[in-house]
């Protein structure tokens, strides 16, 4: 198998077109060195040394896709401010086509700041997050605008990602245009949704974690018998051809409309470094290997190394296609 799947990084994933559709989010690292604790309070103060600002979310998705060789098409919005700006250049200089992102005025870029912190010659470490969240209120003319370049960018697409995190952009409305156009292309479609998957109904495939499947139940899942019971129960309410359950340390597990189910082992150390965007990058290998005619199963091993790799890497990060050979190379996994 592992020939045949690098066979595919090398030769497919680089003629393969995805569409990205969802939240944007600037994922903004504050960086800092503690000199002393303040006089005002019992608190360090922070030296300020440089801040960045990288695509999160949906933009996340987006430069994933980019880094392993993808053409991806970002459609989202993003607002008319400096964190709008800042965003979209990380997105253009990471190759992701920017022509679908739409600059909203009465949009906030939504925001997570990260401060990271240390003394003098130690490794930073974050501290604290601030969000400042710019839900969406859906204009006619916004909405109007997300749907025209849906249609314009569109044509051609190997695959389409949903990437919803609450913000407003993926309405019910667009969701099911975006749904109906997939199905009628005979192409895949992926969605990772944080809080609403059960609006998501119809999709190929959706890539859950396991705490978001546990919230949409509403019950912890204690073992792995008990979580393929209720996953599969999900699969049949979301009337997708197969869900892919992400675990962190525990892997993943995956369930198909013809009743294959599988476990597959967690890459690498069971220690991550930092899990943020994560889940961005499993989708984004994921959709890359389906679009190049993979199976479910195929996919998910891409998946799984894909996301074993980007847990091992400091803030929002992605995964080239070197990485990821040498990952399906030296790692042999158990599935089961």
């Amino acid at each position: 198998m592992r020939q045949d799947l690098t066979r595919v990084i090398n030769s497919e994933f680089p003629s393969k077109k995805i569409i990205v559709v969802g939240d944007v989010i600037a994922d903004q690292f504050l960086h800092g060195t503690i000199d002393r604790v303040s006089r005002e309070a019992p608190v360090f103060i922070l030296k300020h040394d440089r801040t960045e600002t990288l695509p999160g979310g949906a933009g996340n998705a987006a430069v994933n896709v980019a880094s392993l060789g993808g053409h991806v098409f970002l459609i989202g919005v993003v607002g008319c401010d400096r964190n709008g700006e800042h965003l979209l250049e990380s997105l253009r200089s990471a190759n992701v086509n920017c022509e679908g992102v739409v600059v909203a005025s009465s949009f906030e870029t939504t925001t997570k700041v990260r401060v990271l912190a240390s003394r003098h010659h130690a490794t930073r470490q974050q501290v604290i997050r601030i969000d400042y969240e710019g839900k969406l209120q859906m204009e006619e003319s916004v909405e109007r605008s997300l749907v025209e370049n849906f249609h314009d960018l569109a044509a051609g697409a190997d695959a389409i990602i949903v990437s919803d995190y609450n913000y407003g952009v993926v309405s019910k409305s667009f969701s099911a245009l975006v749904r109906d156009y997939a199905k009628r292309r005979g192409i895949p479609l992926l969605v990772d949704s944080r809080y609403r998957l059960r609006d998501f109904v119809g999709m190929t495939s959706a890539t859950p974690n396991q705490e978001e499947v546990e919230d949409l139940i509403g019950k912890k899942l204690l073992d792995e018998a008990d979580l393929v019971d209720h996953c599969e129960e999900l699969r049949r309410e979301l009337n997708c051809e197969a869900l892919l359950v992400t675990r962190g340390s525990k892997g993943m597990v995956l369930l198909e409309k013809d009743g294959t189910k599988a476990h597959l082992e967690a890459v690498g150390s069971k220690e991550p470094v930092d899990v943020t965007g994560a889940g961005d990058t499993v989708i984004a290998a994921y959709s890359l290997a389906l679009a190049s005619g993979l199976s479910f199963l195929e996919s998910a091993w891409i998946a799984n190394h894909a996301g074993g790799i980007v847990v091992m890497k400091k803030g929002t990060a992605s995964v080239t296609p070197e990485e990821l050979i040498e990952s399906i190379n030296f790692n042999k996994l158990a599935c089961k």
